[in-house]
């Protein structure tokens, strides 16, 4: 997850690594940080792979204490950006976190790109939602039948099969939504290829 974020902050220009620590913890906070320990081994890691490379002098924008390198995308982090922009099999439990993170960068992608991520996210918010309703309905009607469960654990349990389903709803209906600001566009013919270089 943190390659890509990391590779989508580079899409938009260099960045100090410093700062790429700043925005990540900003989107994954409160109680979750990513350490500068995790992170700057993470950022050599991709550039010995060749997939970002330090771009010009080093700044006075970070703590006086150390020296802020500032990075930049190569091709071939392009390439794998644009790579992990359409893989959608590779974390199937982080998937829903990971489509948020891919959502505001889809405009690298060409647009038929685009709707073929957008329709799988909504074929996978389509699938909880049909999975936790056919649940929800079994449960239902098997567990005073077969008194393995007190009407209250019954009514405990079916809330919060229904907390998740309204989850998936909302994810489902923000994925729709993106999807039609999509199609709207391309009818409009504002829609434009937007390029990896």
């Amino acid at each position: 997850m943190y390659e890509l974020v990391i590779l989508t902050f580079l899409m938009r220009g260099p960045m100090h690594g410093y700062l790429i620590a700043s925005i990540l913890n900003d989107m994954i906070g409160p109680y979750a940080k990513v350490s500068h320990g995790r992170l700057y081994p993470l950022l050599a890691k991709l550039e010995a792979s060749g997939l970002i490379a330090e771009d010009g002098e080093a700044t006075g924008e970070s703590p006086p204490d150390r020296r802020q390198r500032r990075f930049r995308i190569t091709e071939s982090g392009r390439d794998r950006f644009r790579q992990l922009m359409l893989d959608t099999t590779s974390n199937p439990g982080d998937y829903r976190a990971l489509f948020w993170i891919k959502a505001p960068f889809l405009g690298y992608l060409t647009p038929t790109e685009r709707l073929r991520v957008l329709d799988h996210y909504i074929h996978y918010c389509r699938a909880h939602l049909f999975h936790l309703t056919s649940e929800r309905d079994q449960l239902a009607r098997e567990a005073l039948d077969k008194a393995y469960m007190r009407p209250d654990e019954l009514d405990a349990t079916l809330a919060v099969i229904d907390h998740y389903r309204r989850g998936w709803q909302v994810e489902l209906d923000d994925a729709l939504a993106l999807r039609a600001r999509e199609v709207e566009g391309a009818d409009a013919g504002g829609t434009s290829e937007a390029t990896l270089r």
